[in-house]
This record gives structure tokens, C-alpha cells and sequence, in this order.
């Protein structure tokens, strides 16, 4: 660390402040439940007046860590934002649900729901894809006399996995900037990791859980299809999917290129730039938008699309910044080698560290996206001591902030109020599942880790 750029060199006042700092983002989330910007602020603002804190590196590392994290993706994140609005409007989502029953059958109604989470969570926020697919959910579990629990659980487990593991989510997508990961080995290994996770989370709720809870689909919903949304045409099973996979598939061979290929080969210059996330996802927003059957509504769409997208990222946006400075003013103390050292010291897998970080972000404030945000900023400046790669932190802090999924969760309440059931029978499906797809996914994560994939 040098000294000239240091907020303080003071090793005690440090961790001191550390600690202090950490009590109050989750005291004033979970007990005075303030919203995440003011409870991210106020802790890091009063850091800054602590005895030995150089003001002025103090708030240089405020501004830069900031700028240089949005500056990296924060119109990434918007794009993102706005794709989900489109898939969410057009009907893609249902089309997209149709073509997973018809690729396992719809005797295996539950596996199709799974895999529909697991895709449609890379794009859309959990709790609003569970809202558009409830009916479903009910309908086809009255359809196939099984519980409702039996129906949702693996449904529940994936989209909560993909939206917290798997890029372009806007939380992913933060964590991923915060730490400097690469976001097309994020998408690669992660999306492998939230595969297998959430085939644990279908399993959960199939054989053990579902069975256990004698729940059953709502009559509201019986009879209720997918296909048909109020006789609006909707897009090709081709077109639904291509505002998610094409984006995904340029990052993703970008980062395979760039590993493959030498430096200023014509392959390697063109997937340069069409990976780059803001031209990979203002290409899914262009599909997205394609997919609007009725030429006369397509401009009132583009921009209802932005307007609700650039809502939905502000709060995003505004947390990964503050994410960014608490990471920056940080690693200018010497309190993240010592926890970090310690940790060593203590023989713990480097790996362990953001999960734990993860857990405990999400278990008291409720909020994933909160979660990895946590877990990746705490976790930034401590990867050199560590010796862990942006890419395995990033997954690790990821996996554990899902791991406890519980009544303090918003995504909670809206999923067990939608299917009606009672909160110890949710506690236990839902947050079964969470559980058990976190850790399957946390061990994939250190399989690919020990492996040297990540």
C-alpha cells in the first residue's frame, strides 16, 4: 500500500473502522430498515472522520472507486434493464415457457418450469418473471394433481439463482465490475454452476419437499395457458429466445477468443468489439425490439421500455457506485490484508471468504442483489492477499447470497403469497431450495476453482 495514497496507515483504527462500518450498513437495513443507498452512505461518510483517515485520499478513493465502477458498466446495466422490460412485454417469456414443456414433456411440467427459471433469470428479475408465470404454475399443478410446492419449488430456486450468479443481471453484472471479473467467464462457469443448482433446486422440490406439503393449485387459475396472452400475436420460439443467448454467446466468445487468438488478428479485433457488453446488449435490445408485432406501437413500446428501465436500474447503479467506493477506500487501509492474512493464517480455503461474505449480506438484509454487491465489494480488495481470481470471488460471494432465503426477503413473501402457501411450508420448500441449490452451486464453484478454470 503506498503511503501517499493511503486513507489511513493505521492497522487498529482501520479494523476498527471496518467493523464498525459493516454493523452499520446491515443495522440500519435490517433494524431501522432504511433504504440500501442511505444505509451504504452514512456508514461510509462517518469512516471518513475517523482519527488517522487522510481526508483527502479518503475522498479521492470515494470518487474514483465511483466513477471508474459505473464508468465500466453502468450503461451495461441499463441495457440489460431494458431487455428484461421487453422480454416482460412482448409475451418472449411465455413463448420461451412453452418451448421448455415441449422439450421435456408435459408430464415433466416441474423440469420445465426449472429450466424455464434458469433461462428466463438471466434477464429479468426473479420476483417479476414468478408474477408472470404463476398462473401456470397453478394451473399446471391442479392439471397434473400434485401440490403447488411440488410445481413452483424448482421454479422458485432457479430464477433466484441465475438472477444472483448469472450476467447480464444487474446484480451479477455489479458484482462483476466491483471485483474486475471478466464477464464472459462469469457467464461461461457461472452459468454452469446455476445449471447444476438449480437441477438440485427442481429435485428438492420433486422428491422432498413437494411431497411433504399437501397445498394445491389455486381453481382462479384452472385452465389458464401460456400461449395465448389476450389474443396478441406473439413472437417465434427463434425470436423470443435471441435477446438473451445472442448477447450471451458474444460476450462469452469474446472471452474465448481473446484466449485463443493472438493480439491484432482480424477474429480476435472483431469479437473484440461486438463482445463488449454495450454492443452485445444494445444488440439483444434491438432483437427485443424486433419482436413487437404491431408496427403502430413500437415507438410508444421503445420508450415505455427505456423509462422503465432506466427506473428499474437506478437504485442498481447507485449501489454498485457506493459498492466501488467502499471497495476503493478500503484497499487503501491496512485492515483488508489483515482479515485477509488472518484467514490464511487459519488454513480456510480463499474461496470461502466472499461465500461466507454472501450469506451473511443476504441473511440480514434479505436482498440478493444486496448480497453479492456486499460480498463482492468487502471481498475486491482482498483478492491479491488471497490469491483468488476476480471470476471465482465473484461466483463464491454469489452462491452464498442465496443461500438463506427467508421471511426478511421480499422475493420470499411474493412467491409464498402467490401460491398460497402457509410460511412454515414456504420456509421450508423455498428456502429448502435456495439452500441446497446455493451450496450445489458454491461446490461447483470450487471444483472449477481448485480445477483451475477460474
Amino acid at each position: 500500500m503506498d503511503p501517499s495514497t493511503a486513507v489511513s496507515t493505521s492497522a487498529g483504527i482501520s479494523l476498527f473502522g471496518f467493523a464498525v462500518l459493516i454493523f452499520l450498513l446491515l443495522f440500519l437495513i435490517a433494524k431501522w430498515k432504511w433504504h440500501v443507498f442511505f444505509a451504504l452512505i452514512v456508514p461510509i461518510m462517518l469512516f471518513g472522520i475517523l482519527p488517522g483517515v487522510q481526508l483527502n485520499n479518503f475522498i479521492d478513493a470515494f470518487e474514483s472507486g465511483f466513477g471508474n465502477t459505473l464508468g465500466g458498466i453502468g450503461v451495461v446495466i441499463v441495457l440489460g434493464s431494458i431487455i428484461a422490460e421487453a422480454l416482460k412485454h412482448t409475451g418472449a417469456i411465455q413463448v420461451i415457457t412453452g418451448s421448455m414443456v415441449k422439450l421435456v414433456g408435459s408430464k415433466r411440467m416441474p423440469l420445465a418450469l426449472t429450466l424455464t427459471g434458469f433461462i428466463i433469470g438471466i434477464a429479468i428479475f426473479s420476483d417479476v418473471a414468478y408474477v408472470i408465470l404463476n398462473p401456470l404454475v397453478h394451473s399446471s399443478a391442479r392439471a397434473m394433481g400434485v401440490s403447488i410446492a411440488v410445481m413452483s419449488t424448482g421454479l422458485v430456486g432457479a430464477l433466484q439463482l441465475t438472477h444472483a450468479i448469472v450476467p447480464p443481471t444487474p446484480g451479477p453484472l455489479a458484482a462483476a465490475a466491483i471485483v474486475g471479473a471478466d464477464i464472459g467467464k462469469t457467464i461461461i462457469f457461472g452459468s454452469i454452476a446455476c445449471l447444476l443448482g438449480s437441477v438440485s433446486c427442481w429435485a428438492w422440490g420433486v422428491y422432498v419437499a413437494g411431497p411433504r406439503i399437501k397445498t394445491q393449485g389455486s381453481e382462479e387459475f384452472a385452465g389458464t395457458g401460456f400461449v395465448e396472452d389476450e389474443g396478441r400475436k406473439l413472437p417465434s420460439t427463434l425470436s423470443s429466445y435471441m435477446p438473451i443467448v445472442i448477447p450471451i454467446f458474444l460476450i462469452g466468445t469474446q472471452s474465448v477468443v481473446s484466449l485463443t487468438f493472438e493480439d491484432d488478428t482480424l477474429i480476435r479485433t472483431i469479437f473484440s468489439y461486438l463482445g463488449w457488453p454495450v454492443i452485445s446488449l444494445s444488440i439483444g435490445v434491438w432483437l427485443a425490439y424486433r419482436n413487437i408485432s404491431n408496427i403502430a406501437d413500437r415507438t410508444n413500446a421503445r420508450d415505455k421500455w427505456v423509462e422503465d428501465g432506466l427506473r428499474t436500474s437506478a437504485m442498481i447503479l447507485v449501489v454498485t457506485g457506493l459498492g466501488g467506493s467502499l471497495s476503493a477506500i478500503l484497499r487503501g487501509t491496512p485492515a483488508v490484508e489483515f482479515i485477509a492474512t488472518a484467514f490464511t493464517d487459519y488454513g480456510l480455503p480463499a474461496i470461502l471468504l466472499p461465500f461466507v461474505l454472501g450469506i451473511i449480506g443476504n441473511m440480514i438484509t434479505g436482498s440478493t442483489t444486496v448480497g453479492v454487491i456486499t460480498a463482492a465489494s468487502l471481498s475486491a480488495p482482498m483478492l491479491g492477499t488471497l490469491g483468488l481470481s476476480p471470476e471465482a470471488a465473484m461466483l463464491s460471494g454469489a452462491s452464498g447470497s442465496v443461500i438463506i432465503k427467508y421471511v426478511n426477503s421480499s422475493y420470499f413473501w411474493i412467491c409464498t403469497s402467490l401460491t398460497k402457501l402457509s410460511v412454515s411450508d414456504a420456509v421450508f420448500s423455498y428456502g429448502g431450495a435456495t439452500f441446497i441449490g446455493g451450496i450445489v452451486s458454491f461446490a461447483a464453484v470450487c471444483v472449477m476453482w481448485v480445477s483451475g478454470l477460474i
